[in-house]
């Protein structure tokens, strides 16, 4: 019988893990809940004497509220576009393998090779005539066109491990494409759409770049760039800044705790199997 040795290193590298990722939460949990005078007394490592919720009050009197509605409006809305436009074309991208097929996957990949800087200024253009500027709607079409690359990769990645046996099953029992589709390539690739919603999810809602150029009224702010109500002439008002921070990771967790394993497998490309 073998005994297995404790493994030291490893060991090491977890606690050093949980002090990298534990110490900014603490900061950022610790800070929401102290006033100014508290903060500045005590530091960012200090333990809060007085626990107090005004800072998270105070978020929505900022607006907030308005900047989360905003953020919502445009994270459903890139959701919903990725969700109506990916699966059927990553669905035709693998039943069709011919050289239109094969040009215009790769035409999506290249997308993945073109950061959103370097077409920013030609994006601004296009959207200020089409009389898109300073709306949510033209926050929304970029920031979903930009998704759809990783989205398309990994949507189609999942349909491959459908086996071909499935398909000539559908196909002797007579069911059309619209049928295939939905009665078999939808449900098997369930893991990988998830992984899309996720990861569209969370694109648009820590977006910054587009809403940061396309946007400049109050009214069509979202949450990245409300953060910015927190900087004022004489300051950073740093634990109201922390509170509002807490408050916009809580539908991303949420998100995350539900659809992790869905997440993972959908990566890892096993939805299929």
């Amino acid at each position: 019988m073998t005994r297995h040795r404790p493994n030291y290193l490893a060991g090491v590298g977890v606690t050093l893990w949980l002090f990298v990722v534990g110490l900014p939460l603490y900061v950022m949990l610790g800070a929401g809940v102290q006033s100014r005078a508290d903060y500045g007394a005590s530091g960012p490592l200090g333990f809060p004497d007085h626990f107090t919720l005004s800072n998270y009050v105070d978020s929505f009197s900022n607006g907030f509220g308005r900047y989360f509605v905003n953020t919502l409006i445009v994270t459903a809305s890139v959701v919903a576009i990725v969700v109506l436009l990916v699966p059927p074309l990553a669905f035709a991208i693998v039943r069709n393998r011919g050289r239109t097929t094969s040009g215009v996957l790769r035409l999506f990949l290249l997308g993945l090779a073109i950061p959103a800087q370097a077409v920013i200024v030609p994006m601004f253009y296009v959207i200020s005539k089409a009389g898109l500027y300073d709306n949510l709607i033209g926050v929304i079409l970029p920031t979903a066109a930009f998704c759809m690359p990783v989205c398309v990769l990994i949507l189609t990645g999942t349909m491959r491990d459908i086996t071909d046996d499935l398909f000539e099953a559908m196909a002797i029992d007579g069911a059309d494409a619209r049928r295939v589709f939905f009665r078999l390539v939808m449900p098997l690739s369930k893991s990988g759409l998830s992984t899309v919603v996720v990861f569209a999810a969370l694109q648009a809602w820590n977006g910054f770049l587009f809403p940061l150029v396309l946007t400049q009224s109050e009214e069509t702010k979202v949450i990245t760039l409300g953060l910015y109500n927190f900087q004022t002439q004489y300051g950073v008002d740093i634990p109201g800044l922390l509170a509002a921070v807490v408050l916009s990771t809580v539908p991303v967790l949420l998100v995350y705790l539900f659809a992790r394993r869905a997440l993972v497998q959908g990566l890892m490309g096993v939805g299929g199997k």
